[in-house]
């Protein structure tokens, strides 16, 4: 009868135990990161006879957790989709609405600047009009400031989180670190998992997950290995290493990603990804930075064009036009790491071949490089960088000065970055708007034929020659231009409309020349004051293809960056959104097979309970038989 009661007793213990398991589980059914456990029954080895082997009970080998690390890894990886994706898209919509707003944006606040431009040349002599496009010009280049002044406020925002981030990323290593050296203990101490402690630090790595994409790697002793960027470790068993926030070698405000280990930080940025971390570095280099310099551009731009055509006009005094507006100069800023003493000015010096990039020249050897930080290639010089003779690139003047500059030394250039912050108005009064040609052409008394001058101007004051030229028709449709030493500096073939260029300059006739007529080209007097055709040749001027290289003009900037920056915050906006939905259906798999159902948790609770019942019984009758024995015994 003993077998009877033991096998009975192991039953009972068992479902005792099995009970237990499930009590635990129905209490943590709201607990989050709680994986549902299960009682591993496992029978006792049973005792041979002659007519075979009687089991001797049960026992509960284990108590295990539904887990699967396929599951908890895709919902990490689209949990780190998301939280980039969310952030990067709620940083770059703060810069979308900044330049894309209707009355205040990019494009509104160059038409409205245009529109004043536009009635300046339908009426040259007013004043009053001339006013209205100084305020103009005044109210373009404080919007101007003021987006530079924004983006760098999102700039340091952006700074703060990234250090807010990385000291998050920090606390949740090392708590997961701790857990590993904790699991590993218990595992080693009793055989059994520590599932409480599994479920924690399941739930830091996903927490972990949502500030950067990691990779985990379960090793023999329960520890759990978390690996961030191109396969750095970050936690390694009961060990974890730091991130840090450190200065941009060129930039102290801004926040490059190291990683620390044995003493040695290793810069890791631009391996990085996934997380709020991984959306606040991309939309740093990918909308901040870019969306910088390309209003830096479109400052140096408008700077150039209008300044340029201000010199090609004169004013209502008869003066020769004056710049109408200042930029912020060049940027340029030496490496933490040089230590050599050298020095390096920058200029401008070409509209057409400046472009809104980064570049990193470089003391290597001996010589100097010049790198484009966007793509990472070599840029062409000319010059030896002297003062008599610069380095010339990309439009851009360099000069190395100073002491001797050490092997490895660099310098950062920014070409554009720093040009809004500095657009200023240099006009005073509107007399000094130049809206009328610094040339003037006149026909000759004796032409007999019906050609009219319509308009004459400086279309281009970089290669004007001033002087006086003539303009000779051998033919009804064919002229030649000379200048003032009879040298022929342009031909071609009459059509009436189509303006006559030359040297920098244009006139447009209209009517039918005769053959030997004649037009003189010269100096504008001051009865010419009231002309318009200075005003007009700059409105055409912000339209024309003028910047990167003749390929795009200055409204074409401002209009491709607005463009730019709305179509990178609506892709990363439904990125976002379809990252949620594949982080909703990964949560909600991992939870089918992990969470607590309480419809099951009830069926076993009914099956332990009559099950444990059973138990009770058997022993009851065990005992019954027993004390039946007994009793036959004595008789």
């Amino acid at each position: 009868m003993s077998d009877i009661l033991s096998t009975s007793v192991s039953g009972l213990l068992a479902f005792q135990r099995a009970l237990d398991v499930t009590s635990n589980n129905i209490s943590n059914v709201a607990t989050p990161g709680y994986s549902v456990e299960n009682a591993n029954f496992t029978p006792q080895p049973g005792q041979a006879t002659a007519v075979g082997f009687f089991g001797s009970g049960v026992s509960i080998e284990s108590v295990t957790r539904s887990y699967d690390e396929l599951l908890a890894g895709q919902v990490r990886s689209s949990q780190s989709g998301y939280s980039s994706f969310n952030t990067y898209a709620t940083q770059a919509a703060q810069i979308d609405n900044m330049l894309s707003d209707s009355d205040t944006g990019l494009t509104a606040s160059l038409q409205s600047f245009v529109n004043a431009l536009q009635t300046v040349a339908n009426s040259a002599s007013s004043t009053a009009q001339r006013q209205a496009l100084l305020s103009q010009a005044q109210a373009l280049s404080q919007q101007m400031q003021n987006y530079s002044s924004q983006l760098s406020s999102y700039g340091a925002g952006i700074e703060s989180q990234i250090s807010a981030s990385t000291a998050q990323i920090n606390t949740l290593s090392a708590g997961i670190a701790t857990l590993n050296g904790q699991i590993a203990a218990g595992l080693a101490s009793t055989g059994q998992t520590p599932n409480t402690l599994m479920d924690q630090r399941d739930q830091m790595i996903d927490q972990l997950s949502q500030y950067v994409s990691v990779n985990t790697a379960t090793q023999a002793d329960g520890s759990m290995n978390v690996y961030v960027g191109s396969g750095q470790p970050l936690v390694i068993g009961s060990t974890s290493q730091s991130l840090t926030a450190t200065p941009d070698q060129y930039n102290a405000s801004q926040n490059e990603i190291s990683i620390v280990s044995g003493g040695k930080a290793t810069d890791i940025t631009s391996t990085l990804s996934g997380g709020q971390l991984g959306g606040l570095l991309a939309v740093r280099s990918q909308v901040l930075q870019p969306a910088e310099n390309t209003l830096g551009q479109f400052s140096v731009g408008l700077a150039g064009l209008v300044n340029q055509a201000q010199g090609a006009g004169i004013d209502l005094t008869g003066a020769i036009g004056k710049p109408m507006f200042a930029v912020g100069p060049v940027g340029v800023s030496g490496s933490a790491f040089n230590t050599g003493a050298a020095s390096v000015t920058v200029t401008r010096t070409d509209l057409s071949s400046l472009t809104a990039d980064d570049y990193t020249l470089r003391q290597t050897g001996g010589a100097w490089t010049l790198t484009d930080k966007a793509t990472g290639q070599p840029v062409t010089m000319t010059g030896t960088g002297t003062v008599a003779d610069p380095f010339k690139a990309v439009g851009l003047s360099i000069v190395v000065g100073g002491g001797a500059a050490a092997n490895g030394d660099s310098f950062r250039i920014q070409p554009t970055a720093d040009a809004s912050a500095g657009l200023t108005v240099l006009l005073t009064s509107p007399s000094q708007i130049a809206a009328a040609s610094s040339i003037q052409t006149t026909a000759a008394a004796t032409n007999t034929g019906t050609g009219a001058v319509t308009s004459s101007a400086v279309t281009d004051p970089s290669t004007w020659v001033p002087g006086t030229y003539k303009i000779s028709f051998t033919s009804a449709t064919a002229y030649q231009v000379t200048d003032s030493t009879n040298t022929v500096v342009g031909t071609g073939t009459y059509t009436s409309g189509t303006p006559i260029a030359f040297n920098g300059g244009s006139v447009t006739l209209t009517g039918t020349p005769a053959n030997g007529d004649t037009f003189n080209v010269g100096a504008a007097g001051s009865s010419n004051v009231g002309d318009n055709s200075n005003a007009f040749a700059l409105v055409d001027a912000l339209s024309a293809k003028k910047l990167n290289g003749g390929t795009t003009s200055l409204s074409s900037v401002a209009n491709n960056l607005v463009s730019q920056v709305g179509v990178q915050t609506q892709q990363a906006q439904a990125n976002a959104a379809a990252q949620k939905s594949v982080n909703a259906s990964a949560v909600d798999t991992r939870n089918n097979l992990s969470g607590v159902n309480l419809d099951e948790e009830a069926a076993k609770m009914v099956q332990y309970q009559q099950a444990y019942s059973a138990c009770a019984q058997l022993i009851q009758t065990s005992n019954t038989m027993f004390n039946s024995l007994l009793s036959a015994i004595h008789g």
